[in-house]
């Protein structure tokens, strides 16, 4: 069985057992998010740590529609130590009317939330989160976002239950 097989795997497992309990209070998510401007790729800008992305630079996920109006979702990564690059296929649908929830999932059945908490009216940058606040990503369509933007980001996180500690900045050549 392949590395990224065995952390898909393991990944959909975590998910799914942290989805079902929460702590936390409700998390708020965008009004809206039109898919097809969302569409595309997004450069990782920093993460919660976690073993599926352990040690990765260059991140990156690509969101494509597929014909079933799910969205295909390919994520790559390139090994620090190794400079091997790795990538994963998923897919993802959407939960509410707004489009601002969805299920991914990298090893069907199990799906975990894949929640926008923030985005940028032009679709430049996006914080993306779920309940449990074990997962968090802050997303750019470039490979660094300024300062400003990212102070605005950063400042937004102990509302929406998350901290800046937690964070791994992502490194992007």
């Amino acid at each position: 069985m392949n590395t990224i097989f065995k952390s898909t795997l393991l990944l959909s497992i975590i998910l799914l057992f942290t989805a079902c309990s929460n702590k936390y209070a409700q998390l708020k998510t965008v009004k809206k998010v039109d898919i097809d401007k969302y569409l595309g790729t997004w450069y990782e800008i920093a993460r919660y740590e976690h073993f599926f992305e352990k040690g990765c630079k260059n991140v990156s996920a690509n969101y494509t529609l597929r014909d079933d109006n799910k969205i295909k979702v390919v994520n790559s990564c390139q090994k620090i130590d190794t400079n091997e690059k790795t990538k994963a296929t998923g897919v993802a649908y959407t939960t509410n009317e707004s489009a601002s929830k969805l299920k991914v999932s990298f090893f069907r059945p199990f799906y975990g939330n894949y929640w926008v908490l923030m985005l940028d009216k032009d679709y430049k940058y996006a914080l993306i989160g779920e309940p449990s606040r074990e997962y968090l990503w802050i997303l750019s369509r470039t490979k660094k976002l300024d300062k400003e933007t990212l102070n605005k980001i950063l400042d937004s996180l102990p509302a929406l239950g998350y901290t800046k500690d937690k964070l791994i900045w992502t490194i992007q050549e």
